[in-house]
């Protein structure tokens, strides 16, 4: 039913009168109606018909010269983008049919007809032609805004001020012309200089897209005035040196070191990057002298796995800065390719984290470069929209496009941009319209693909200079002072590379060696007290056993939890997996060490275990036990993610990487879900300490074990992080009983250094009964890399050692009770890595030269079995034997039948073999 059939006709005719006296006296949804109206009103039906009007307004056929002008403001802020002048390089647009006068129910003479609107101007009067030439200037010149799909009307309305304001805006001063001018031939100076020096070197110049920088610039002028403090920055490679020469003012002897063959830097304590995927750190002044801190993040070649890792970090600073509310001090910008913006789905993940409550930074600057082009793959071929940032209107994002080549308009819609994300805390898209000057990279041919592009390329003047020329001749600076302009960035440039060079001659390279990494302490298996007192443990098992007296539990959650754990504590056990979880939580919490967890789910738990946050039952009002612990404690925050894992994780890393006095904890809902984030595991993760020098402490829960449910959800693929491991750089732990959870939970944040932790959580040990601990294990010990067997028989009985991790152990503990073995050994590899060869050795040698068998339950390709077999061997120098599935493709069958058959015969192995 039509929204005009389902209302009273008089209140309808009452709110188009108002509207059409004054539009901002009407609720948004109401403005929205009328102006769509008016456009549909202002076109004949194609067949020559008129539809019939909505009662109160006038027949569509009726030429009511009000209704067209009307109509006319209205298609140009809709449609006026799609005919704006935006390519560089000329290219034409295809006519708009639906702003041709015809269309409209116009004519060439009602052009010098003097109208006007309520709707535009402040309805001053003009000629019509007058009108339609402001309206072009306004939407369809060098910049095309879109901004009707935003809903609310108050948004809409101050985008359309600050566009429209902008033809009776004074124009820029010379001195800001001018600094624009110098910006841009920085910017040119800078890949000029490098072309020539260095012959064929990939650098992904900003060749065609200098105008970025301008971009950047007017960001950094405007953010004091705006009340931030920092910018959280992630880009993909394309401009990067640049960036990091001209924005954050990186050294250029730095940057041109590190393109010496011999550049060795002393300073790197892995394996190292390539230059454009560095990060870097500085902090700017600003022309009125406020100081800027900039943070660019490492990026490797996966272009926008950095988009999540980014807003992690900018809401990791906004709560260091105690910007939590606000969100108003810290500025998340992010720098994205035309065509990775389009295609790569982590884009449309994190715009959906903008406004969700665990994950809001307040709202996020993009800026595309957009090449109209990706490597050598044409837009026709690269998306199924009419521009690169359609995505973004899935988040009702207002979409400035811009000419690259003309500055000064770049820098409006950038300071404009800057502007909303202040006024209305969300994300805003400028999409910069440029080429590529030499092709995906300097070694790549662009002629072989396009070739009648890159010859209208290469005929194509600079940015630099045709501004130049534009200020040269309206008298903006004489022709001196700009020759002086490119003397000056020459200059400095070659005495830069001056110095480098002289280094080199004289093995001293490694003194220009400049980052912003960060050390820490090695890796150790130094013990680590995470005992806590009793009293505490009472402390905290209080809390989460009590709720203020007006809140009405769920009589279910009280029996079954609150009523339990409360009894639990009182006889000193058994505490299951979740309490012990908890009292992790509480324990650090009271230690004023806060956490986050965040994951699908992760409120109450996948398998009902957690609550974390209860629910009255008549109100749903939320109450969080353990954010009342004690007065002074640390922060506790949960949160549901959305249904996404790459985003949530990279989010969860970035906030690590930013906030390393929080345990920042991520969960899959069930293990193998982490395959949709392997690239933030691969590419950051597990090896950003190597490259970059990035320490994180980021702790990653995956439920993992086999209960007949399936290949989708038996594995984490415990496999894939043990094949990543090296030079100390995670840990991975496969704990068995709570209490072992409790002290790596606890361990994590006080030991001396920061690793990420990969925790194989269990499913159905978590309801286990003898997969418990008591009190004195958690007031007593701490974690175990190696778990002896606490019934073994005497060592010299002992001919068969069964070394195992996680959920197997149980199975295997109740075979050897039913069979009363008496001769074999259960031990336990709590941690797999960096596996504690000597607390192993320690226990292995009790027991002579026993035979040693894994068991497992995953199959023979998968689990730890390939990890574990050759340390094993390299260790007692003899033939460790194999318990477990046998190799396959799938990690596990789908019918419970066949799953407890095989699981009968693994461990039937294990004593047999």
């Amino acid at each position: 039913m039509a929204f005009a059939t389902r209302i009273d006709p008089e209140l309808l005719d009452e709110e188009f009168q108002r509207w059409k006296r004054d539009p901002q006296s009407v609720d948004g949804s109401w403005s929205a109606f009328f102006e769509g109206f008016e456009l549909g009103n202002a076109q004949p039906a194609k067949n020559g018909a008129h539809s019939a009007a909505a009662p109160g307004l006038p027949a569509a056929g009726a030429r009511d010269p009000q209704t067209r002008v009307n109509a006319l403001i209205y298609a140009y802020r809709t449609l006026g983008h799609t005919i704006a002048l935006l390519d560089p390089l000329g290219e034409p647009r295809p006519e708009q049919p639906e702003l041709s006068l015809e269309e409209l129910g116009l004519a060439e003479a009602d052009l010098e007809t003097v109208v006007s609107s309520p709707l535009y101007a402040g309805g001053r009067s003009m000629p019509l032609r007058q009108m339609i030439d402001e309206l072009r200037a306004i939407y369809s010149s060098s910049i095309g805004v879109e901004y009707q799909h935003i809903q609310n009307s108050k948004v809409r309305h101050w985008i359309r001020g600050q566009v429209e304001g902008r033809l009776e805006a004074p124009p820029l001063s010379a001195d800001e012309q001018k600094r624009t001018l110098r910006v841009l031939m920085e910017a040119a100076s800078f890949e000029t200089f490098l072309h020539t020096r260095y012959i064929g070197q990939k650098r992904f110049s900003l060749e065609g897209g200098e105008s970025l920088i301008v971009a950047l610039d007017a960001i950094l002028q405007d953010c004091p005035e705006l009340g931030f403090q920092e910018i959280v920055m992630g880009m993909a490679h394309r401009g990067r040196l640049n960036v990091l020469a001209n924005f954050l003012q990186k050294s250029l002897r730095t940057l041109f070191t590190e393109f010496s063959e011999n550049y060795m830097p002393n300073l790197v304590g892995g394996d190292g990057d390539v230059k454009y995927h560095l990060g870097y750190s500085s902090t700017r002044k600003t022309v009125s002298g406020q100081e800027i801190h900039i943070l660019l993040s490492a990026n490797p070649s996966h272009l926008e796995a950095v988009d999540p890792v980014v807003e992690g970090k900018a809401r990791a600073r906004q709560r260091v800065l105690q910007d939590t509310a606000e969100r108003g001090k810290v500025l998340p910008l992010l720098l994205h390719g035309d065509a990775a913006f389009a295609g790569q789905g982590v884009v449309a993940e994190v715009l959906n984290l903008s406004q969700l409550p665990g994950y809001k930074t307040g709202g996020t600057v993009h800026i595309i470069v957009n090449n109209q082009i990706g490597f050598t793959t044409l837009p026709a071929d690269a998306r199924s929209s009419n521009y690169a940032t359609d995505v973004a209107k899935m988040i009702e994002a207002p979409i400035f496009h811009v000419n690259g080549d003309d500055p000064l308009a770049v820098r409006f819609v950038t300071e404009v941009a800057l502007r909303f994300r202040q006024q209305f805390k969300r994300d805003v898209v400028i999409d910069l319209y440029c080429y590529r000057r030499h092709g995906h990279n300097e070694g790549d041919e662009p002629v072989f693909t396009q070739p009648a592009l890159y010859k209208t390329i290469g005929e194509h003047p600079r940015v630099s200079d045709i501004f130049e020329k534009k200020l040269i001749e309206s008298g903006v600076i004489p022709q001196a002072e700009a020759d002086q302009l490119e003397r000056e960035f020459q200059g400095r440039l070659e005495a830069a590379l001056a110095e480098v060079k002289a280094a080199e001659q004289e093995k001293k390279l490694n003194q220009f060696a400049d980052s912003t990494a960060v050390f820490q302490p090695t890796f150790s298996f130094d013990p680590v007290d995470t005992t806590v007192t009793a009293e505490t443990i009472a402390q905290v098992a209080r809390a989460l056993t009590t709720t203020p007296p007006d809140f009405h539990v769920l009589p279910k959650i009280k029996r079954m939890l609150l009523d339990r754990r409360r009894k639990v504590h009182e006889d000193g056990g058994p505490f299951d997996w979740s309490y012990a979880e908890s009292l992790a939580f509480g324990t650090l919490l009271a230690q004023k060490i806060p956490v986050r967890l965040s994951g699908q789910d992760s409120r109450r738990g996948t398998f009902s275990q957690r609550h974390s946050v209860l629910y009255d039952e008549n109100t749903r009002d939320r109450y969080f036990p353990l954010r009342n612990i004690c007065e002074d404690q640390a922060s506790f925050c949960v949160y549901n993610s959305f249904l996404s894992e790459a985003a949530v994780l990279g989010f969860d890393y970035g906030y690590s990487l930013e906030y390393d006095k929080m345990l920042c904890l991520w969960e899959a809902q069930f293990g193998d879900f982490s395959n949709g984030a392997q690239v933030i595991i691969d590419q950051f993760i597990v090896s950003a300490e190597s490259k970059w020098q990035r320490p994180s402490g980021i702790v990653m829960l995956l439920p993992h074990g086999y209960e007949g449910q399936g290949p989708e959800h038996s594995s984490a693929r415990l496999e894939r992080y043990l094949q990543l491991c090296a030079e100390n750089n995670i840990q991975v732990v496969y704990p068995s009983t709570p209490a072992q959870y409790f002290h790596v939970l606890r361990r994590q944040m006080l030991q001396s250094f920061r690793k990420p932790l990969i925790v194989m959580t269990p499913k159905s040990l978590l309801r286990q009964e003898k997969c418990v601990s008591r009190l004195e294990d958690f007031t007593s010990g701490g974690f175990s890399e190696i778990l002896p067997d606490p019934a073994a028989p005497s060592p010299k009985k002992v001919d068969r050692v069964i070394l195992c991790s996680g959920k197997v152990y149980y199975d295997l503990q109740a075979h050897r009770e039913e069979r009363k073995i008496k001769h074999v050994a259960l031990l336990r590899v709590e941690q797999l890595y960096p596996l504690h060869r000597k607390a192993l050795e320690s226990e292995i040698r009790k027991y002579g030269e026993a035979k040693i068998v894994w068991c497992q339950e995953e199959s023979q390709n998968m689990g730890a079995w390939t990890h574990m077999s050759a340390q094993l061997r390299y260790l007692f120098n003899r033939q460790i034997w194999y318990a477990g599935r046998n190799a396959s493709s799938s990690p596990a069958v789908g019918s419970l039948a066949v799953h407890k058959r095989e699981q009968k015969l693994i461990v039937e192995d294990a004593f047999n073999l």
